[in-house]
């Protein structure tokens, strides 16, 4: 991590001394990584002071903060397919790349891993119910379109009021009735001053920020250089960017056999994406001027589907092994390669 900020100057001085436009994506690219990195640090540190559950939540909310600061500069610039593949690519990533890289690592050094089956049911039906959130606009959108475009960007308004609002009601859910049993993991202690951990968070995110404009401003070069598609970089390139401080935390909390905090923040950051991200997103994308529907294509759809849908099995039994996390791996494989070879494709079905 330490080398990979050598790579901040770089992807700084890479547009204002008019660099090759690959070299500064993949500088600005990287260059997000160890500070999402410290940031993770930082949320790690005001978790130690908070309890397992609110640090459960930190690492979820502050985890997504770099790929959050990444979609609004997409939005500034019109990439609006764009933020839509980022939002599909960070619910498939934590789905079946992270909480399939914890399961195998976990399994392979802890044997079966156990962990709370009430609270992964609970969490693989507000999956459910988010990407049944996500279909309905995409086909009724689809048929209003054909006579008032307006009416699919009211109707996106609507459900993402209601998928906000869901999300509140689940958090009051945890904290009031779920109770405190189980995070079982040893409380570490904080070994930072507070002062210390909210310095680290602003300069963190105000690099962040710094490097994504940059990042995002250079996409459409680097699509035509290389000759992928805008898509395949929303789903997969940017989510990993944007999404590896919890990321670490999940893979590194299962690898210490505590699998509730890996479920936790993989399921959690899930969750967050579909029903807060994105719905704020849709808001914020009309404040800007560039109007942001729940509208996805078929594919990211039945992408979706599948990663929640094999997730929630291996989740519901409140036991996993190491070839169920391999399952997952191989589904997030297949599906990379899917999007590689998909053409640029518009929203809707």
């Amino acid at each position: 991590m330490t080398v990979l900020l050598a790579l901040l100057p770089v992807s700084i001085a890479g547009p204002l001394l008019h660099w090759n436009h690959l070299l500064v994506f993949f500088a600005s690219a990287l260059g997000i990584v160890p500070l999402a990195w410290i940031l993770g640090q930082a949320t790690e540190e005001l978790a130690a002071r908070s309890g397992p559950r609110v640090g459960g939540l930190l690492n979820a909310t502050l985890g997504n903060a770099a790929e959050l600061i990444i979609t609004i500069f997409a939005i500034r610039e019109g990439l609006l397919e764009l933020v839509k593949a980022s939002i599909t690519g960070s619910i498939l990533g934590n789905l079946l790349l992270i909480l399939g890289l914890s399961v195998l690592l976990g399994g392979l050094r802890n044997g079966p891993q156990r962990f709370d089956r009430s609270e992964a049911g609970m969490n693989a039906t507000m999956m459910t119910l988010a990407i049944i959130a996500l279909i309905i606009p995409s086909i009724f959108g689809h048929a209003i379109e054909v006579k008032d475009h307006a009416a699919v960007e009211w109707l996106s308004l609507g459900v993402a009021v209601v998928m906000i609002g869901i999300y509140v009601l689940s958090l009051i859910y945890s904290f009031a009735f779920a109770g405190s049993e189980a995070l079982n993991q040893d409380h570490a202690e904080p070994t930072w001053s507070l002062r210390k951990v909210v310095a680290t968070l602003v300069v963190a995110a105000i690099f962040i920020a710094w490097l994504s404009e940059i990042l995002v401003s250079t996409v459409e070069p680097v699509v035509e250089s290389l000759g992928i598609t805008e898509f395949f970089l929303g789903v997969i390139i940017i989510p990993l960017v944007g999404n590896v401080a919890e990321h670490l935390v999940a893979v590194q909390a299962a690898w210490k056999n505590n699998m509730n905090l890996s479920l936790m923040i993989s399921f959690g950051s899930s969750m967050q994406i579909a029903l807060l991200v994105a719905p704020l997103l849709v808001f914020i994308s009309l404040a800007m001027g560039n109007p942001l529907t729940l509208d996805f294509n078929q594919f990211e759809l039945l992408a979706l589907a599948a990663g929640v849908g094999i997730a929630g099995l291996v989740s519901l039994d409140g036991e996993s092994n190491w070839l169920e996390g391999a399952q997952l791996l191989a589904l997030y494989v297949i599906i990379a390669l899917a999007f590689f070879f998909l053409p640029t494709l518009g929203p809707g079905i």
